[in-house]
């Protein structure tokens, strides 16, 4: 089954809200289920990514249910459950996070990442706009799309990920491993102490020498795992 053909039986159930991303290949849409009013949303990737099928099997309160991955015969289909809630980048964008938002924010990111690096993958995009603060103050983690297993290779052979949020080896100069995450969480609670990168405004104090720490060039002096930065919060 081609993926269009998939889509013309959805149809037939879910309306279109919105058009969430659409880029490189990979849509994201919000769809409404025509008789029960309840949403969800449907990726359409061109390639299938391994992490959303895993992810089936997995409830994770930081994390969205996934519903349903559907191979087709042109990449794949995945249908997975809709946060409802903001963006920590919309939430940054009314002003700074104070510090125990921030840390709870992380902490619940770092709960998200070490279900996935538990089963052997690495997020390899954490960024604001990829984490979703539901109502309640809970934060769950969105967008495996450039996931990935870890491998033993010598490095990554193809460069991917956010600018600034990318830690070194997903430049292709080592292999990516859960301490890439590690990079990206660093990035990710300067940015909400300070509006900016580490690079150009430190945070100061106890979090600054945290963020300092996860942002290492050399991956051996980050934190070695989600769940040691999330007890050093």
């Amino acid at each position: 089954m081609k993926t269009n053909d998939l889509l013309t039986e959805l149809k037939q159930h879910y309306h279109l809200v919105r058009v969430m991303a659409d880029k490189n290949g990979c849509r994201v849409l919000r769809l409404r289920h025509k008789e029960l009013g309840q949403d969800i949303v449907m990726r359409q990737l061109p390639y299938p990514v391994a992490a959303y099928t895993t992810l089936a099997d997995i409830l994770c309160e930081n994390l969205p249910q996934v519903y349903d991955v559907i191979d087709t015969d042109d990449g794949q289909v995945v249908l997975e459950e809709y946060v409802d809630g903001i963006t920590v980048a919309e939430w940054a964008e009314c002003g700074r996070i104070r510090y125990a938002q921030a840390v709870k924010i992380l902490r619940g990111v770092c709960h998200a990442l070490s279900v996935l690096h538990e089963k052997g993958f690495v997020h390899r995009d954490v960024k604001p706009e990829n984490v979703v603060v539901r109502p309640n103050g809970q934060a769950v983690l969105v967008d495996l799309n450039i996931s990935r297993k870890v491998s033993n290779a010598g490095r990554d052979t193809m460069i991917m990920g956010t600018v600034g949020y990318a830690s070194p080896e997903q430049l292709g100069l080592t292999q990516s491993d859960a301490r890439t995450d590690i990079y990206a969480c660093g990035v990710l609670l300067n940015v909400m102490l300070t509006g900016k990168h580490p690079s150009e405004q430190l945070a100061r104090g106890r979090a600054g020498r945290i963020v300092r720490r996860c942002t290492a060039v050399n991956p051996d002096d980050r934190y070695p795992s989600a769940k040691r930065l999330a007890m050093a919060l």
